[in-house]
């Protein structure tokens, strides 16, 4: 069984190194085949897009520093690289493309640090990596001595910033006159310098800098242009970075186009999960991983995939949302406003919000106009669309927006720990889940009376009530999703339970619960009301998905409350 490369992004390097690689070359002829000179494709992190780039450069370079050959121009050994993938099947439309442009190579993936300063040198030294890389083109007596000065000023780190904005389009210029053919531009994250600006106060800077180095190298540079191809988490908007750009065709997570060249498909799975003989957990990978839609093809998230398939004890952990900075993320879901706060407790419960989307953002408006929230969620990995609806009056589109999976669920379940938890001591919050865990019920509900009384103050029920104390319990139990499915409003037996607790391993004890407001106006009293939302459970008999499941030992309580005075019962 062949190893998984956890971490490499390098194609040679899988390639070579007789690595488990999921063949996504056909990627190469849809670049190809697509009439745009300049593709942008946006993806959310850690879906595949440098390993992608990174083939692209391998297929069309024929650089003697990137295939170890000697003379610029001379037979590549790119077909090897190929041999037996897709794309050597494609056609000769696309095997004569194969090693024979000038590639120009630039990741911006690591650049992620805290000022403009540290920010601009280290795009200049990756800049003069890749000057460096073709410094054989000083050898080759085609750049005048002012042109020569200028690429030595690049590799030595010794020009200023209008030099490094310029690069770009000047090495274009370069390579396509020493070889004579179009150039290939292959940029991948342009985008993350751009959301560290955004998080460290340099965000004017590096937005300026970013326009005046694309628009170098891709603007009106068709005549020395054969392909150009960037990636990013999103589309950052034209008048913010791709200004004048008129060739440019943007394929965000929205578009059919290249929708299963980014992460797996279902296809893809099963595969893999026969290959390295966990095929009997596809269901819990499903819950897990699953759950993103590109265009129309239904996409886990290969980060996670290869993690845990490379994992000892084959357990799902939320590999992605560990490797995540989520600071804009944690800015924007945190601001105040009870319409955000209710949309997330419907999200957290396993509900859809539709929402307008719009593919081009402006990050500084982010943080200002509250609906460009959804858009950036969604385009960052965070959300899942489903149903799309079209307002041609209004020019908007719309979403069914959701979370698409419990290892997502975690990163929200901080957003909870923010609006619920702040105040609940962890050991207060881990007994009453333990206890809930082990049947316990009267623990439980002693310990859910104490959260209740640091969380919430009285103006918090005003409205309905009954939500409120359903979106803190739910919120609550997110915690222990790894070993119990929390399932909310949901058909079973005649009717909607309120909360129900589904323990994976069907030994363990499981939970129908119903809400009830106890409503002294009426002379309703905690027995009544107790009475009331049990006698529900029983009628509409909430405890058959659980019954079908296997469940044997099910518990059914009733949550009664009023104002910050809550008891639990349990049906006897």
């Amino acid at each position: 069984m062949k190893n998984l490369a956890v971490g490499e992004s390098d194609f040679k390097k899988i390639i070579t190194g007789n690595y488990y690689y999921v063949d996504k070359t056909l990627f190469i002829k849809e670049i190809i085949d697509r009439g745009d000179l300049i593709l942008l494709i946006p993806r959310p992190r850690r879906f595949g897009k440098t390993l992608n780039i990174s083939m692209l450069k391998y297929f069309y370079d024929c650089c003697p520093e990137t295939m170890g050959i000697k003379h610029p121009g001379s037979d590549n050994t790119a077909k090897s690289l190929f041999d037996s993938l897709a794309i050597q099947n494609a056609g000769e439309k696309y095997s004569e493309k194969m090693g024979k442009y000038p590639v120009i190579f630039l990741t911006f993936k690591d650049i992620k640090v805290p000022d403009w300063d540290s920010c601009l040198y280290k795009i200049k030294q990756l800049i003069q990596d890749e000057y460096l890389r073709h410094d054989y083109i000083l050898d080759g007596n085609i750049l005048k001595s002012q042109e020569a000065a200028y690429f030595k000023s690049i590799m030595n780190l010794e020009g200023n910033k209008g030099d490094y904005e310029n690069s770009l389009g000047k090495l274009l210029i370069f390579l396509n006159r020493y070889y004579g053919k179009g150039v290939v531009i292959l940029i991948d994250e342009y985008d993350a310098p751009v959301h560290a600006g955004f998080n460290n106060n340099y965000y004017d800077e590096i937005i300026n800098f970013m326009r005046n180095f694309l628009s170098g190298g891709l603007k009106d540079t068709g005549q020395y242009l054969e392909k150009s191809v960037l990636t990013g988490i999103m589309r950052i908007a034209r008048e913010s970075i791709f200004s004048g750009l008129n060739n440019l065709g943007v394929f965000t997570l929205l578009a059919e186009e290249f929708d299963d060249k980014f992460g797996f498909t279902e296809k893809e799975i099963e595969k893999m999960l026969k290959d390295f003989n966990v095929f009997h957990m596809y269901d819990r990978v499903r819950e897990w991983y699953n759950g993103y839609t590109f265009g129309k093809e239904t996409i886990y998230n290969p980060w996670s995939i290869i993690n845990f398939l490379a994992s000892e004890r084959k357990e799902p952990e939320p590999y992605w949302i560990n490797t995540s900075d989520n600071q804009i993320v944690e800015t924007l879901l945190t601001k105040e406003g009870k319409e955000l706060k209710k949309e997330l407790e419907q999200l957290i419960q396993g509900e859809s919000i539709e929402k307008a989307i719009e593919e081009n953002i402006v990050l500084k408006d982010v943080l200002v106009r509250d609906n460009l929230i959804w858009s950036f969620l969604l385009m960052g990995g965070y959300l899942r669309q489903s149903t799309r609806r079209s307002d041609e009056a209004a020019g908007k589109v719309y979403y069914s927006l959701s979370i698409p999976n419990i290892e997502v669920r975690r990163t929200y379940t901080g957003i909870i720990d923010r609006y619920f938890t702040g105040k609940i001591e962890n050991e207060k919050l881990e007994i009453m889940l333990k206890a809930l865990v082990e049947g316990d019920v009267e623990l439980f509900g002693k310990f859910l009376r104490k959260i209740v009384t640091a969380v919430f103050s009285y103006h918090d029920f005003g409205g309905e009530p009954e939500k409120v104390y359903h979106a803190l319990v739910a919120g609550l139990l997110v915690w222990i999703s790894s070993t119990h499915e929390i399932k909310s409003n949901r058909e079973s037996g005649y009717g909607r339970y309120d909360i129900s607790i589904i323990p994976r391993d069907p030994r363990k004890v499981g939970y129908v619960i119903e809400f009830k407001a106890i409503d002294t106006e009426e002379g309703e009293t905690v027995e009544s009301a107790v009475e009331s939302a049990l006698k529900q459970i029983e009628a509409k008999r909430y405890e058959t998905e659980l019954v079908e499941r296997g469940i044997a030992d099910i518990k059914k309580l009733a949550i009664v409350f009023s104002g910050k005075e809550v008891f639990v019962k349990e049906k006897k």
